[in-house]
């Protein structure tokens, strides 16, 4: 049975946990400091709760519509536009922007089956996730996955928080449409690229989860 919290979580979750438990010690034992270790064992046990919420890894149905294209991400869609010459595109492609605050899940769904035929890394900077500058200037990953002559780009983004991002798939690896494939933590941005003769199916502003949200269809 799988876990609920992700594994990236625990070495988080023990930390904060272990200085909880050693500051609540020393409040008891201390008299002198009682006050200054009471704050910090609160502090570390609300981390640790906090770690427990932020890593959770719920199962999710995914839709079973060959033509439909689940959302990489949980988030809010916070754009829509088109671009002239999108990576591993290579030609015109519909995006699809999604900001995932940190009280969101942060795990990243393959959209659809296929391959992941490109992976990409880019060192950059931690502007905010929901800054458009954010898609070419902060830290991020991407990834490319075909099915046939269908292509899509997921792009992990790092935030203003976010320091490392996640990502289990190499080139030669195969994913199922709603497989995990990575995560970012904490607080980030996710953005598809797709062929432009998809059909959107979300608005900007609309709440999407990852591996269950239906984003677009293939034409």
């Amino acid at each position: 049975m799988r876990s609920p919290i992700h594994p990236e979580g625990f070495p988080f979750i023990v930390l904060f946990s272990f200085f909880g438990i050693i500051f609540r010690i020393a409040s008891v034992r201390f008299p002198f400091i009682v006050k200054f270790a009471k704050f910090l064992s609160y502090f570390f046990g609300i981390m640790a709760v906090f770690s427990l919420y932020f890593f959770r890894d719920p199962e999710r149905e995914i839709p079973q519509d060959p033509e439909a294209i689940v959302s990489p991400a949980d988030g809010t869609v916070i754009n829509i536009d088109e671009v002239n010459n999108a990576p591993f595109i290579n030609g015109p492609a519909k995006r699809v922007a999604i900001f995932l605050s940190v009280f969101n899940v942060h795990i990243n769904r393959a959209p659809i089956s296929g391959n992941v035929v490109y992976r990409n890394y880019n060192p950059g900077k931690f502007f905010p996730a929901n800054m458009d500058k954010a898609s070419e200037d902060n830290e991020q990953n991407s990834i490319g996955i075909a099915q046939g002559d269908f292509k899509v780009l997921v792009k992990q983004i790092a935030g203003i928080i976010a320091r490392r991002i996640v990502c289990w798939k190499d080139p030669g690896s195969s994913l199922e449409k709603g497989e995990r494939f990575g995560l970012i933590r904490f607080g980030s941005r996710t953005e598809i690229f797709m062929p432009p003769s998809v059909e959107i199916a979300v608005s900007v502003g609309d709440k999407v989860s990852g591996g269950l949200s239906i984003i677009a269809k293939r034409k």
